[in-house]
């Protein structure tokens, strides 16, 4: 998804909480100001649905949840507030939320040309600010490659790289997986 920044006044969260309501698209809010979230690709979309197809019925006897780009993550009760393309998360304050998770554990975001620098860049920054947050992961839509970020000691983050061929680990939540299942079924434009 594409984050937009808008023409309104800047904003409350109290405001942007009730005003978001009303709106035909979902809004990201960082610091006052909101951003429209535009539609991704098919690839994005497709990659994003076989991840979750995948963890939930893994965590659904675990006491987590995991959710797709419907779902706002609250990095701070005062800002920002983000829609990633799959979270989850295992904190009990989580498991019944109506509105937003605030304790991820794991947070998943698919790159296509017009969010990479974002989800590289603002998001990843804010991201790693959440105390609960173990890893961070980047999926490429445009090929397989995956980047997964992990928690080390103190402010310490790990970098893993992944490609064709390997079994990416998610240590948070226990689980094991080859990348190419995050690539069934997904099309990549090749060139003529």
């Amino acid at each position: 998804m594409i984050a937009i920044p808008q023409q309104l006044p800047k904003m409350t969260i109290e405001e942007y909480f009730a005003w978001e309501l009303d709106q035909d698209i979902r809004y990201e809010y960082i610091n006052g100001e909101v951003f429209a979230m535009t539609g991704g690709t098919i690839p994005h979309n497709d990659i994003a649905l076989n991840l979750y197809a995948s963890l939930r019925p893994y965590l659904r006897n675990r006491g987590c949840r995991v959710n797709v780009s419907d779902v706002k993550v609250q990095v701070t009760p005062k800002s920002p507030y983000f829609y990633p393309d799959l979270i989850v998360s295992c904190d009990p304050q989580d498991l019944n939320a109506l509105k937003f998770i605030q304790n991820p554990k794991l947070i998943v975001e698919v790159l296509s040309p017009g969010t990479s620098s974002k989800d590289r860049g603002e998001k990843f920054r804010y991201y790693l600010t959440i105390p609960s947050l173990q890893e961070y992961i980047l999926i490429d839509s445009e090929k397989i490659s995956v980047e997964r970020y992990c928690r080390g000691e103190g402010r310490m983050w790990l970098y893993y790289p992944y490609t064709t061929g390997d079994i990416i680990t998610l240590s948070s939540i226990e689980f094991e997986f080859p990348i190419e299942m995050l690539y069934e079924g997904v099309g990549f434009e090749t060139e003529e």
